[in-house]
């Protein structure tokens, strides 16, 4: 792997949250994860949901055969995170696999005491072996998201163009708030992702122009359109940069990655 410092030498750490499922969350993880590798950056993913989709991605055909995963890291004091990280020729990037077991960690990690750092400290002996780390929530916004929001320098923010899609905003902008007093004052949401799930439709368009009047310059000046090829990705174990390298997801994608190198 080519090693390219950005002048930091510990990773920024992205959290892609939004606590409601299906909003292309993992999709942003991988194909931002790819996008980064491809331009020569050290690149770790971890999968935070239980639903394990990111894992698939990586090409675990079956997640549940998994001897070590998240889970096992998150809630045993003598696994680390060095003895859960694969690698994913496919996508480019090293990643924390994570299965269904992981719905257990939840209720497991409210008896620890700093259970709400179990990540940052569990993640600390490998954060100068990469220049990115990115985090794929799971859709809620308990200890699994938190523990993300503890440990991360950023926050992306994909936000489906749907009237309701805006109504989470505000309880997701209030937990950022709320983590950042308490627990990580460095946090900052570093844009919102517009994903389209129906191409150019008016209703898609009307909400664009909402998010970006209600959120202004945090809007990443590009949309991410709903596309077959994304739903193909993880039956082959690539992102889209490898598998439609010249699809306009793959180009999304690859700008996005650009304005993460530029705020480095």
């Amino acid at each position: 792997m080519s090693s390219n410092h950005h002048g930091s030498t510990e990773a920024q750490v992205f959290a892609i949250a939004n606590q409601k499922g299906g909003v292309g969350k993992t999709t942003t993880a991988v194909n931002l994860g790819s996008a980064l590798a491809e331009r020569g950056s050290r690149v770790l993913l971890i999968d935070l949901d239980p639903q394990g989709h990111l894992t698939v991605n990586m090409g675990v055909s079956n997640p549940d055969d998994l001897r070590l995963t998240v889970y096992d890291m998150l809630c045993e004091h003598n696994v680390g995170a060095e003895d859960v990280r694969l690698h994913s020729p496919g996508v480019g990037v090293d990643f924390l696999p994570a299965n269904v077991e992981l719905a257990g960690a939840e209720l497991q990690l409210v008896t620890e005491i700093g259970r709400e750092s179990v990540l940052r400290e569990k993640l600390h002996p490998l954060l100068g072996d990469y220049d990115f780390v990115i985090i794929d929530c799971p859709p809620s916004l308990g200890l699994l998201s938190i523990n993300a929001l503890v440990v991360a320098t950023d926050v992306i923010i994909p936000l489906q163009c749907e009237y309701f899609g805006m109504k989470g905003m505000e309880q997701l902008q209030r937990t950022i708030d709320r983590v950042r007093v308490k627990l990580n004052p460095r946090l900052r949401i570093h844009g919102i992702l517009p994903t389209i799930h129906k191409g150019r439709t008016v209703h898609a368009n009307e909400v664009l122009q909402e998010v970006s009047s209600h959120f202004g310059a945090m809007v990443y000046p590009f949309q991410v359109s709903d596309s077959i090829r994304f739903a193909e990705c993880p039956l082959v174990g690539m992102s889209i940069l490898q598998y439609a390298k010249d699809s306009d997801g793959a180009s999304a994608y690859r700008k996005l990655a650009e304005q993460v190198l530029a705020t480095r």
